[in-house]
């Protein structure tokens, strides 16, 4: 149980079969009472019923400071702490850079970026406090080798710079315990990734991947149960990467 009696905010986990979501399931089964924020609220709570009574399905947007402000709240009025928080909620676009309008820029960044910071900013006084906390930021390989399988340069952008932000708080709230690292998932099988693909295009795909195949959401889960748990507590600012090799560096 490496997540006994810790708090874990998780955003975006409300998916049956995203990676949010499995990273739920996981964190709940060592331990943890899991908080599932969610746009959807409905989704949201019947994802957190599925883990048992312990745990708490909350609406917010993450790029609205008001919404997340309010969360984060109701989360500490319950539990009275906060251990872990998951920045994973992001949208994609599959967008060339000439097709990309300001509102698209704006819905993508306002999420993968706005997001992860605003969230940040609501946990960090509570983590201060209790003088611990992991922050995981969900990026993406694409931030790495310009350009992902999906996502158009406005999403590259965003999850470069969830990568930026994140070294900056690691190095900033070290002397507070409060930990800060990020994930780089590679092709990942999920809701978003399925069916997306022609055959031939995939198996170009997997060609470049040493390990042969897409991940699956359960090892990028595993990925950040590490970073949440005491298994990694030297640990700060780090990029692992969880992409079967597609990108080597």
């Amino acid at each position: 149980m490496l997540l006994e009696g810790k708090i874990a905010i998780i955003t975006g986990a409300a998916s049956q079969r995203g990676i949010g979501r499995a990273m739920a399931r996981t964190f709940a089964h060592h331990g943890a009472r899991v908080v599932i924020l969610d746009l959807d609220e409905k989704a949201a709570r019947d994802a957190a019923e599925d883990l048992g009574s312990d745990h708490l399905g909350l609406a917010a947007n993450v790029a609205d400071a008001a919404q997340v402000s309010r969360a984060v709240e109701a989360v500490i009025q319950r539990y009275g702490r906060i251990d872990a928080l998951v920045n994973n909620a992001g949208i994609t676009q599959p967008l060339k850079t000439l097709e990309i309008r300001g509102s698209d820029y704006d819905k993508v960044l306002d999420v993968s970026l706005r997001g992860t910071l605003l969230m940040s900013q609501a946990v960090i006084p509570t983590m201060r406090a209790q003088k611990s906390g992991s922050i995981v930021c969900l990026s993406s390989v694409s931030a790495q080798r310009g350009g992902g399988i999906f996502g158009g340069p406005h999403y590259s952008a965003a999850k470069a710079g969830v990568l930026g932000l994140a070294r900056a708080m690691a190095r900033e709230l070290g002397p507070d315990n409060i930990r800060v690292n990020s994930l780089t998932p590679g092709l990942i099988h999920t809701d978003i990734t399925g069916g997306l693909l022609s055959d031939e295009r995939l198996n170009g795909i997997l060609a470049g991947i040493p390990l042969g195949r897409m991940g699956n959401a359960q090892e990028v889960a595993d990925a950040a149960l590490f970073l949440a748990s005491d298994l990694s507590t030297y640990l700060t600012g780090i990029t692992l990467d969880v992409n079967g090799g597609m990108l080597i560096h």
